[in-house]
């Protein structure tokens, strides 16, 4: 599912350097990276349970890893917003939200 989440963003940053230009697609690439590197660090949490058999456990284990994910990702967006520029703020959540449209998803695929 990160795949499927890349290539949104990838889209989305396409689309934007078309429409209004390589700012706008460089803002929709770090939009879509804080959700993409978010999911990332989520996933990492999340597999510790994995082998377990308690739901308390995984249950635990799921809700950090969202908790995680969106730390992560307003830890991300605060450096970029202070950071770069030239932002274009439209395509910064343009990217954000192709990226975080699957990023449920991307957590729901884990093998446990």
């Amino acid at each position: 599912m990160l795949k499927i989440q890349l290539v949104a963003t990838l889209t989305v940053a396409v689309a934007a350097i078309f429409i209004s230009g390589l700012n706008a697609s460089i803002s929709a690439v770090l939009g879509g990276a804080s959700v993409i590197l978010g999911a990332l660090a989520a996933t990492v949490i999340a597999k510790r349970s994995a082998g377990s058999e308690d739901s308390t456990a995984i249950l635990v284990n799921l809700l950090k890893a969202e908790a995680v994910k969106i730390l992560v990702i307003i830890i991300l967006l605060v450096i970029i917003f202070n950071v770069y520029k030239q932002l274009v703020p439209f395509a910064l959540i343009a990217g954000l939200a192709a990226a975080a449209l699957f990023s449920g998803a991307a957590l729901s695929k884990l093998k446990f």
